[in-house]
């Protein structure tokens, strides 16, 4: 199915658009007036513990400190051994970390001292060691070699984890990633030196770089981009570490906007009602509280319930991604009184978020028939993001 990469590099909002087959099916956007800042590696300072919480509040130079849970906190105690917030960290210390999830409202960056450097075939842990296959990689002859493979072709120190697009891609492209991968963290430690809290010492990666990243893997069949300075940013990049992508890339220089054309606008604007159509006049209507996400499935005129829940999970798990909805999120589909149809939804949805790039996982179905899932938050919704201020909420 053809695929095509978007880049919208003008204007307050620089985004990144994903059509497969037409559909919109990914969405990343950079606001200039409130730069993200997720993945990007800073030296910053504790300075405050919150016992209760089993957290540290640190400052990075934002508005408000982020936070750094007890778990993402680097070393970590040896297996059976539990240590308090207080045994690991102290107040006035510095600490390299890195943003995992933006702040967004009165909520503060969260972070992790477990750095990670990712790329399109392989993570760089540079505080790991050896070579990890992802689990999506069939085990067998096949595995095996790859992992010897891959053992010769990452440079020493760190650890790696090698994505599953790893298997099918040229060794020559993977090799160049890695060799990139593992200067970006030398550029970093180099930055550290002398510096004083807080201080960036690697930037994030922009919205186009994170849509090539996490779903440039496979390619795109084209890449098209409006804006001259966008062009040569993800040009330079690709030729860094994604050769095979820039022959790929085009200037867009029609009368009518990139994101005019097939009405990608239209498509993003959509995203801001409560209410997605199903294509056979069922819809999804979704509602955002401060505690939860609620996504409540209309069957419309159709008279098959399974069919229109399994209508609902492609759309559902898509409206996930393309919303940035995080946290908790509750669905009411229609009502099945069959075991096995609500086993086989349960299933579909499953597989539906399977490949979502942020890491979302299906709880199952309660006794009052809704499905519990989360969603792992990475910085502000959709909505936020488009807000002409930063939201109070």
């Amino acid at each position: 199915m053809n695929r095509e990469l978007l880049v919208d590099g003008k204007g307050l909002l620089r985004r990144a658009a994903v059509l497969t087959g037409g559909e919109l099916t990914d969405l990343y956007i950079d606001r200039t007036d409130r730069p993200a800042r997720m993945g990007a590696v800073l030296l910053g300072r504790v300075v405050r513990l919150a016992a209760g919480l089993e957290a540290a509040f640190v400052e990075i130079g934002e508005r408000l400190p982020a936070l750094l849970n007890a778990a993402d906190v680097r070393p970590a105690p040896k297996k059976g051994r539990e240590l308090r917030i207080g045994q690991m960290l102290r107040t006035g210390q510095e600490v390299v970390v890195q943003v995992k999830a933006d702040a967004h409202g009165d909520k503060g960056a969260v972070l992790t001292m477990d750095i990670s450097l990712p790329g399109r075939f392989l993570v760089h842990l540079p505080q790991g060691q050896g070579v990890h296959l992802s689990k999506r990689l069939a085990a067998g002859p096949q595995r095996t070699a790859l992992a010897a493979a891959m053992r010769d072709a990452v440079p020493p120190g760190g650890g790696w984890i090698v994505r599953a697009d790893a298997a099918e891609a040229d060794p020559g492209l993977v090799a160049l990633e890695a060799e990139a991968l593992y200067a970006d963290w030398r550029a970093a430690e180099s930055a550290l030196a002398g510096a004083e809290a807080p201080q960036e010492l690697l930037v994030p990666p922009a919205a186009p770089v994170r849509a090539c990243v996490e779903l440039g893997g496979a390619g795109f069949d084209a890449i098209r981009v409006e804006g001259s300075e966008a062009l040569l940013d993800l040009k330079r990049w690709c030729a860094e570490r994604a050769p095979d992508l820039a022959a790929r890339i085009t200037l867009h220089i029609a009368k009518l906007p990139l994101f005019e054309t097939g009405d990608v606008e239209g498509a993003i604007q959509s995203l801001l009602d409560r209410r997605a159509p199903l294509s056979h006049g069922g819809s999804l209507v979704i509602e955002r509280t401060e505690a939860l996400t609620v996504i409540d499935v209309n069957g419309g005129e159709r008279g098959n319930p399974l069919s229109t829940n399994l209508e609902a999970v492609r759309e559902i798990a898509r409206q996930l991604r393309l919303r940035n909805i995080g946290g908790i999120v509750v669905v009411d589909f229609i009502n099945l009184a069959k075991a096995y149809e609500r086993e086989q939804l349960i299933l579909a949805l499953s597989h539906a978020v399977s490949n979502d790039p942020a890491g979302t996982h299906v709880y199952g179905m309660s006794k009052l028939g809704l499905v519990e899932m989360t969603r792992s938050r990475r910085g502000p919704p959709l909505s936020d993001l488009l807000a002409p201020q930063a939201p109070t909420l």
